[in-house]
């Protein structure tokens, strides 16, 4: 008997944010700089350049994650996580991100073909909406999911995936998914969730070493490109 629910229609597609579809400039990090500054931790400081290496090293994880590692206590972790967005949303509002060249073209494609489309980020709401107003994409995918709305955890939990099974309906089997990012996070909860395809793309964080060595079934140079390799694979 054969198992048909490993191969065929790929109808929900989860994609990452930051590095992924949208093109950021390195944000994160002056993002991050800024916070860092607000929460005493000294610029040019060995302290500083651990931070900022931990930062670097867990791109893709929910934010707030990572600022609990950083700073040790909740209380700290949220007001340095709560700077983070303020100074990550600053930049934003100075238009200094734009779309990965072809995302929006992508996505549009795969809803045309009859695809669900969720949209993920490791930020904070209010982030994740500044981000989309800016680019003006609320009414471009079927649904947007942060961290919160998937019970508090980020990736590299699965949490965020299942999530946006559950919500849209869109597929019988977790296995029709396709989970895509650019950093190995991205790649662990796709693999994590049970993901059909899990696929890294180059224009983000990570290399394709990184995103292999985590999982990825297939290594793209943009999210352009997926459109074509899910024809390909149905």
């Amino acid at each position: 008997m054969t198992d048909t629910n490993t191969t065929g229609t790929r109808d929900l597609v989860v994609l990452d944010m930051a590095g992924t579809t949208v093109r950021d400039g390195g944000l994160v990090e002056r993002a991050f700089e800024r916070a860092a500054e607000r929460m005493g931790v000294e610029p040019g400081s060995a302290e500083h350049a651990a931070k900022l290496r931990y930062v670097r090293d867990t791109m893709g994880e929910s934010k707030i994650s990572v600022f609990r590692h950083l700073f040790g206590t909740e209380k700290l972790a949220r007001r340095a996580n709560s700077a983070f967005e303020e100074a990550y949303g600053e930049l934003v509002g100075a238009g200094l991100i734009a779309p990965v060249p072809g995302a929006a073209e992508a996505i549009a494609e795969l809803r045309a073909d009859g695809r669900t489309v969720v949209l993920t980020t490791g930020f904070a709401r209010v982030t994740q909406d500044a981000i989309l107003d800016a680019l003006g994409w609320r009414d471009l995918a079927d649904l947007t999911l942060c961290p919160a709305d998937a019970g508090g955890r980020g990736r590299p939990y699965p949490d965020m995936v299942l999530a946006a099974f559950l919500r849209t309906g869109a597929v019988a089997d977790v296995r029709q998914t396709v989970v895509v990012g650019d950093t190995a996070y991205d790649m662990l909860s796709g693999v994590r969730a049970g993901a059909g395809i899990v696929a890294g793309v180059l224009t983000g964080a990570h290399d394709r070493e990184a995103l292999t060595g985590n999982g990825a079934t297939h290594v793209l140079d943009s999210v352009a490109e997926l459109p074509a390799l899910l024809a390909e694979s149905a």
